[in-house]
């Protein structure tokens, strides 16, 4: 809490102009004279030292303006957010993910793209740089590279920092209202290396087996 005037507890205080001039260490009642005869207040800025700093201003827009200091700060601070992929994320899911990409930039947060290998995939870790690149060419219109896309153990990783405001135009829309902030699980995950064992392609027709009297 801010001391200001007669709630200024220390019993000399070093005075500083609204200019900056420095007037020195005086008492504070001293000090609080001088302000009221320049019609300002004695505000204490530096309490925690000794003697304290008191500044001879008008509080009401040094208050002012330490609130549009403290806004500007907070609305400038950015999040960092976090979209998961897999080498076999389908188109659909894949979209709404960069829907949801483009709402964190929207909103001024850097987003880090994690693309985790799994099973067989680790034997194709090209493909996991493809659609890293294929992230960045899709949302070239909202976000720049910040950290390229860097292999640690079985995960790929990339930072996406937001363009300029005046330069987004977004690509991906969300249609079924608000999605979770953090990205769910993949319901494939626990099951991911059964599912690299199944072929490609499964013959259209499957030859019946020879009948025990045709083996006969």
């Amino acid at each position: 809490m801010t001391r200001i005037n007669d709630r200024i507890r220390a019993p000399r205080v070093r005075v500083i102009l609204a200019t900056g001039e420095q007037l020195g260490v005086m008492s504070s009642r001293e000090a609080l004279a001088k302000a009221q005869m320049l019609g300002l207040d004695l505000v204490e800025i530096a309490g925690q030292v000794d003697p304290p700093v008191c500044k001879i201003i008008d509080y009401g827009k040094y208050k002012y303006e330490q609130a549009k200091l403290k806004k500007q700060k907070s609305k400038s601070a950015t999040r960092m957010k976090e979209v998961k992929f897999r080498v076999s994320t389908g188109q659909h899911d894949y979209n709404i993910k960069l829907g949801r990409a483009e709402g964190f930039l929207e909103s001024n947060h850097k987003v880090r793209f994690l693309l985790q290998f799994k099973g067989r995939e680790n034997a194709h870790r090209d493909l996991g740089f493809e659609t890293l690149q294929r992230i960045v060419n899709d949302l070239k219109t909202m976000a720049q590279v910040d950290q390229p896309a860097r292999l640690s153990g079985r995960a790929l990783a990339m930072i996406l920092a937001p363009l300029p405001a005046h330069q987004r135009k977004r690509k991906f829309h969300l249609f079924h209202g608000e999605l979770m902030e953090e990205d769910e699980p993949d319901d494939d995950d626990a099951e991911a290396d059964e599912i690299d064992d199944v072929p490609d392609e499964v013959p259209d027709e499957v030859p019946d087996e020879p009948s025990q009297a045709a083996s006969a």
